[in-house]
């Protein structure tokens, strides 16, 4: 199996693209199929074609991480499977479309993360229809129970972050209010993220100053309504409890426009922007969540319904066999550790740009 190179611009990654990743589609297409509970029912399971469907071009994991992650473990499971990989760009419709297209070029089982969470039941209830079975990945689909649900714990992300940021700022005597930047409200994960969060500041002495859900998790957005709160609120802000690194990095520009002191933000998805940011103390908190660990296990996932087997889960969410891994929240105080680990995204030479060495350097990872 061939790991796709990537597009030398952005624009080839457009909502409608459609990368296979290994041998001539032709070959792989599944022309039969059984329910989904038995599996996607390929004729020869070896040849078979799997669709890996992703939401959003604003994060930058998908392209350079869950992609090809994934599509390296399916190429260990089964070498002359295909994988198609498709990006809806945030837009639910699109997602509809790729995954009906997955549907017609035979695939034999779906992974999907999902633009819209509610959107996403209707891909789901075509696909269970014509006996494919469906993983839902890191974002769950509540109003339509998939085959299966791999992810990391988005509930235990929220609480994590905001737990780390509120210990902090006890420990340092900082008072103050907080602002809360959430997810995208049409997001599954982000309303567990949010739902984790809010439970962590509301067991603490700090008030909610205000809160916003961010559309399609634009950092844009973030970033002009936090510029209103700062406005608004000035110096009463403590700290910013973002939902991802994307939120958080809108967030601290927001501070840096209005020529504000950058109080601490949490983030999450240990993105390498984030991992500078916090090398330079710009930004406090971020997830490491090894994006391997559950691109690898989807694989597998999707592989054991090709076989026609059910894969073993470990608990059920929305009434879905779930896998839910445990995250990893990352300061300064465990970031060389965390570059140090086996499956980190980027190395410390990564991080430490010369723009980043002092910082670095001040921090011992040089």
């Amino acid at each position: 199996m061939r790991t796709p190179s990537r597009p030398a611009r952005r624009a080839a990654l457009a909502a409608t693209t459609v990368l296979t990743l290994t041998g001539l589609l032709a070959g792989c297409a599944d022309e039969g199929g059984s329910t989904a509970s038995g599996g996607g029912g390929a004729a020869d399971p070896n040849q078979a074609s799997v669709a890996f469907l992703m939401p959003d071009l604003a994060s930058t994991r998908y392209e350079l991480y869950d992609a090809p992650l994934f599509t390296e473990k399916m190429g260990e499971l089964c070498p002359d499977c295909t994988v198609i990989y498709q990006n809806a760009d945030s837009s639910a419709a699109t997602q509809q479309e790729q995954a009906n297209s997955a549907l017609a070029q035979g695939a034999s089982a779906i992974v999907l993360d999902p633009v819209d969470s509610a959107a996403a039941a209707t891909i789901v209830q075509t696909a269970q229809s014509q006996g494919v079975p469906v993983i839902a990945y890191d974002r769950p689909i509540p109003d339509r129970a998939a085959d299966f649900y791999v992810s990391f714990d988005n509930e235990a992300i929220g609480a994590s972050i905001a737990e780390s940021l509120v210990e902090y700022l006890d420990a340092e005597g900082i008072q103050g209010g907080l602002l809360q930047v959430n997810g995208s409200p049409t997001d599954a994960a982000a309303g567990l993220i949010k739902d984790g969060a809010t439970s962590a500041v509301e067991s603490s002495d700090f008030e909610v100053l205000a809160e916003y859900d961010t559309p399609d998790w634009t950092p844009s957005r973030a970033q002009d309504w936090v510029s209103g709160q700062v406005s608004k609120y000035g110096d009463e802000i403590a700290g910013v409890v973002a939902a991802n690194d994307g939120t958080g990095g809108g967030a601290i520009a927001a501070f840096k426009a209005a020529g504000a002191p950058v109080p601490p933000v949490t983030g999450n998805d240990f993105e390498l922007a984030a991992a500078q940011r916090i090398a330079a103390g710009d930004q406090y908190n971020t997830i490491s969540k090894p994006i391997k660990t559950v691109a690898e296990a989807a694989a597998d996932v999707a592989w054991a319904f090709v076989n026609g087997e059910e894969p073993e889960a470990d608990t059920t969410l929305f009434d879905t066999p779930s896998q839910l891994f445990e995250p990893t929240v990352v300061t300064q105080d465990n970031l060389a550790e965390v570059l140090g680990g086996a499956d980190a995204p980027f190395t410390v030479e990564d991080v430490c740009t010369a723009e980043y060495r002092a910082d670095c350097e001040k921090l011992g990872l040089l």
